[in-house]
């Protein structure tokens, strides 16, 4: 039996452009799984008359910033197509297919499946790139390869990865990578560990994320023996008005420098690639907000990208369904 690797992550838009950004975010925010309002039809009109007629051009000119950050094009994209190259390698041994997909934009996660079906693979593992499941993210990607199968008349043995957060070799490539930057750049009075947030109601209906992102720090904590006072966990990437899962990344930075902190390093354990929610918003918007507030060092530590220690996390965590 012939087996596919499918590796899937969120997604990117086709270029930094205002057109671009507005097919994008219109796949995105209208993902029910994404956005869940108590009043859809409200929703419904403010995003079409509101939203995507005002954000796509800010996003544009922020996607602006990153691109080609990583090589031409989607950084988040690059390093993805990278990834997947660097399992190729890792599991060559094995005779597998390898596909990447992205649950919103292109390239999809519908052509990924269907080129992996037209290779003859009869079983499939999906890893979703999400180290903390969500319901946000994670459920979100299983509805999508569901939507594809369901049109299938022969669906092939489906193997979905949900989650990788107390991942050993994960958790060591992170405090690899931490300590390797503070070695160039020096130990800093506090270290933020900072997730992208969900709303809080989310959470209280029941997704595990929240608990996954405060384990994960908890884990990774350890492994670089913190004490409890050199660390924090935050979430970002907050939107719209109501309740997120707190506290938030921005309050955080400035209340740490209020407080007296003069250098913080924040990490991000919950991308496993760089891409506008790092690049742009923690290393370029959040690093204003801790100077601006009195701070005087602010380092971003990188995704793990395609180091050799987050692939072999990555083939690590494969192995055990393969």
């Amino acid at each position: 039996m012939k087996t596919g690797i499918l590796l899937t992550n969120l997604g990117t838009p086709d270029e930094p452009t205002k057109s671009a950004l507005k097919r994008y975010l219109s796949e995105f925010l209208s993902d029910p799984r994404v956005v869940d309002p108590p009043n859809k039809l409200i929703w419904w009109l403010a995003l079409n008359v509101v939203i995507l007629n005002i954000r796509p051009k800010k996003s544009a000119l922020n996607y602006a910033k990153i691109w080609d950050s990583f090589g031409s094009g989607s950084p988040l994209l690059n390093i993805t197509q990278a990834q997947l190259d660097g399992l190729k390698k890792t599991l060559s041994e094995q005779d597998y297919e390898f596909e990447m997909g992205m649950r919103y934009g292109n390239p999809s996660i519908d052509r990924a499946l269907n080129k992996l079906k037209d290779k003859g693979c009869e079983r499939i593992v999906t890893l979703p790139l999400y180290p903390q499941y969500s319901k946000t993210t994670t459920l979100s990607t299983l509805d999508a390869i569901e939507q594809t199968l369901s049109t299938w008349p022969n669906k092939p043995d489906m193997v979905f990865i949900e989650h990788y957060y107390q991942n050993k070799s994960y958790i060591q490539a992170l405090t690899n990578s931490i300590c390797e930057y503070q070695a160039k750049n020096g130990t800093p009075d506090k270290l933020l560990i900072s997730f992208h947030g969900i709303p809080q109601r989310y959470v209280d209906n029941g997704d595990v994320y929240y608990q996954h992102c405060m384990q994960t720090a908890d884990l990774l904590a350890k492994s670089l023996k913190l004490r409890g006072d050199q660390w924090q966990a935050s979430f970002q990437s907050i939107f719209g008005r109501e309740e997120w899962t707190k506290p938030y990344t921005k309050d955080t930075l400035e209340d740490f420098a209020h407080s007296g902190v003069k250098s913080v390093q924040v990490v991000c354990p919950g991308f496993s690639a760089d891409c506008l929610e790092t690049l742009e918003e923690i290393d370029d918007e959040n690093r204003g907000y801790f100077i601006n507030a009195g701070g005087k060092e602010f380092g971003y530590i990188p995704a793990l990208n395609t180091r050799q220690d987050h692939i072999d996390a990555l083939a690590s965590v494969l192995s055990e369904h393969l």
